[in-house]
């Protein structure tokens, strides 16, 4: 805040014990979501996790993907498109280890290793999945979700021989 970015929602004011779900006896943050934060800020130089979103906002698509691959780490990164070319371009070009389109938070399911690129991995493999049997391999996973309202929709199911 101080260097400029704009808090929309402050994690410190989440009160566990309204949940009922026995989580006031620990320690918690809430959801924090930041807006207009720029490559210069603190905050999105550094790698930070918990439930924290920084926005930033760029022009275009290509501005982002430069943006993104030019960050010296690679965790994870989300694109919301109603875009087809967007998004596969985006999933394409991107230099992540885990990339969301149209999902807020594209950490993948057990199946997949979790990780990022460049300084956000740390030793040789992924923590689990199918990275652990291919050690060396820069897996990527894609993640996508697309509305109703897309042109011409997308088609769920599962395709068969006819």
């Amino acid at each position: 805040m101080a260097e400029g970015a704009e808090l929309l929602v402050d994690g410190r004011e989440f009160d566990a014990s309204q949940t009922g779900d026995g989580c006031a006896d620990g320690f918690w943050m809430g959801g924090t979501l930041f807006d207009h934060v720029t490559p210069e800020m603190t905050i999105y130089k550094e790698e930070i996790f918990g439930p924290v979103l920084v926005c930033v906002r760029v022009p275009d698509a290509a501005t982002a993907i430069q943006l993104i691959n030019d960050h010296e780490f690679g965790n994870g990164v989300s694109c919301f498109t109603e875009s087809g070319s967007v998004a596969r371009e985006f999933g394409r070009r991107i230099q992540v280890g885990m990339v969301g389109i149209n999902v807020p938070i594209p950490v993948p399911m057990a199946w997949h290793g979790f990780g990022g690129w460049k300084r956000s991995l740390f030793g040789d493999t992924h923590a689990y999945g199918e990275e652990g049997v291919r050690f060396y391999t820069k897996q990527k996973s894609i993640m996508q979700r697309w509305s109703d309202s897309i042109d011409g929709g997308a088609d769920f199911v599962m395709p068969t021989a006819k």
